[in-house]
């Protein structure tokens, strides 16, 4: 749960590096809070059958949607991409499948351009 707060602390930072613990821990939490919420939504009747969404999910969605892209960006830096490879979502299934490699790579051991490696300050 500490890295979840740690990465809502850094709500707006997108310089810096993010380990591939903090991202994917990130992600768990929220995937978890998401499917909860969605429950929540279920069961008191809070969702727009059209479109499929609920009112909590989505007040969440907007909630978390500056820290998730905010961690992202510096996930990319981590790997020494720059965060405008998030636009690569654009691209349908060879966008996720390119930015899922990026995440899922290791950090670079030494420093960067966007600053020290934090598994090596963690340790």
């Amino acid at each position: 749960m500490s890295w979840y707060i740690a990465v809502l602390k850094k709500y707006l930072v997108f310089n810096g590096r993010a380990r591939r613990k903090e991202y994917w821990m990130f992600v768990l939490f929220n995937s978890i809070i998401g499917v909860i919420l969605s429950f929540i939504d279920q069961v008191t009747g809070t969702v727009n059958l059209e479109s499929g969404l609920g009112v909590l999910g989505s007040i969440y969605t907007l909630a978390v949607l500056l820290p998730s892209l905010a961690v992202a960006v510096r996930r990319l830096h981590d790997t020494g991409r720059s965060g405008w490879w998030l636009f690569i979502l654009l691209l349908p299934i060879i966008g996720v499948l390119v930015l899922l490699f990026f995440f899922l790579s290791d950090s670079e051991s030494e420093a960067n351009a966007y600053g020290e490696n934090p598994k090596a300050q963690a340790v």
